[in-house]
């Protein structure tokens, strides 16, 4: 086994950083406490490739690999989780359905000039009524002649508000055995009945954009399907099984970032004429925090080997992005610990990490779900 990253993708991890730390961190906290979406930042990294880090050359991508965009997610996910979890999300949710099972025509209309950073993408699966029981979507899609015709409502979805498409689920029609079946379509997001809010005051990730989307009437040609009709569901849990491990990749982010900044208070910050570095109980807390990290990614590295490998990577992607959530919010809460009442306070930044890695517990999947994804991958 080689552990070692190629020259192109250490390459590329610090370009990203650079840019991480150069561009987006000195606006971190601002983006946070106003809850802006940096859309000029998207811009930038649009130019600079990161949106198309993935996709072939010939759909307007870099040609990259999996490991080499979950590094970049990583780098971008420890200066900012909002943006990070943007980030993720044009690439995972908004533009690699669109690679994985469009047509030609539909990956040179939508995917090449996503891409190219010339826009982002949205993916629009969650329901008020449909979180985890994504099956029980509500969602209608009725066949008029040669357009669906769409009606139903899509809730707490990433970057809709600045999205040039959205791949929505809907019911459209029913299986032998009585069940639903769930089809894909793409939206462009100009089309009249689309309606877009984003009124949510969140917790975290406030520099990601979150919306409802409501669809009235929403006619779509029927070639805007996405793969196979019958198959849209499977289509989207596998997206969501890539998704994961840039959720997880994310959630690492967060987590070194929490330790970075625990490890320099630790050095700095002095109490009974010693600095608290040299107290075992914040040394344990350290150790733990480090170990825990190298884990997750190295987890995240596996998963993401196995998927440019072609090989099976279902349970791997929930073990990462599982156990990478659960440590981020462990490494944020211990961060805070170690910082005691200066981590409370805003501009030690600890805080924003907490409430960032949170989200991660919930999002693509709750951990409960991963949890159950792992068993049924075990034959329980």
């Amino acid at each position: 086994m080689n552990f070692e990253l190629t020259k192109e993708q250490e390459m590329t991890r610090k370009m990203v950083r650079d840019f991480a730390e150069n561009v987006i961190q000195p606006r971190a906290i601002d983006l946070d406490v106003k809850a802006e979406f940096p859309e000029d930042i998207f811009k930038e990294m649009g130019k600079l490739g990161l949106l198309g880090i993935p996709f072939p050359e010939e759909y307007g991508g870099v040609g990259g690999d999996t490991i080499t965009y979950a590094l970049a997610v990583e780098e971008i996910g420890r200066v900012c989780g909002g943006t990070g979890l943007s980030y993720a999300a044009a690439v995972s949710l908004g533009s690699s359905p669109i690679y994985y099972f469009g047509t030609e025509d539909q990956k040179q209309e939508y995917l090449v000039p996503l891409a190219k950073g010339e826009g982002l993408a949205s993916f629009g699966l969650t329901e008020p009524n449909a979180g985890s029981d994504a099956g029980g979507t509500q969602t209608r899609a009725k066949l008029e002649g040669d357009e669906y015709v769409i009606n139903g409502e899509k809730s707490w979805i990433t970057n809709a508000g600045y999205a040039r498409s959205i791949t929505v689920t809907a019911v459209s029609g029913k299986r032998e055995d009585g069940k639903n079946i769930i089809s894909a379509f793409i939206v462009p997001a100009d089309t009249p009945g689309l309606t877009i809010n984003s009124n949510y005051d969140k917790m975290g990730v406030r520099a990601s954009n979150t919306c409802e989307i409501i669809l009235e009437d929403v006619r779509v040609p029927k070639e805007n399907i996405l793969g196979d009709p019958e198959k849209g569901f499977g289509q989207f849990l596998y997206t969501l099984d890539g998704g994961r491990i840039s959720i997880a990749a994310l959630a690492v982010g967060i987590a070194q970032a929490s330790l970075d900044r625990a490890l320099a208070y630790a050095k700095e910050r002095k109490q009974f004429g010693k600095t608290i570095s040299n107290f075992q109980a914040i040394q344990f807390k350290l150790a733990d925090m480090a170990m825990e990290v190298e884990l997750a990614r190295n987890m995240v590295m596996k998963a993401a080997w196995l998927k440019d490998q072609g090989k099976p990577f279902t349970k791997e992607s929930a073990y990462a992005k599982l156990f990478a959530s659960e440590t981020a919010f462990r490494s944020a809460n211990q961060a805070i610990q170690i910082h005691g009442g200066y981590g409370y306070m805003r501009e030690y930044e600890v805080e924003r990490y907490l409430r960032d890695a949170k989200l991660l517990e919930i999002g693509e999947g709750t951990s409960e779900i991963q949890r159950l994804v792992i068993a049924r991958q075990l034959g329980c």
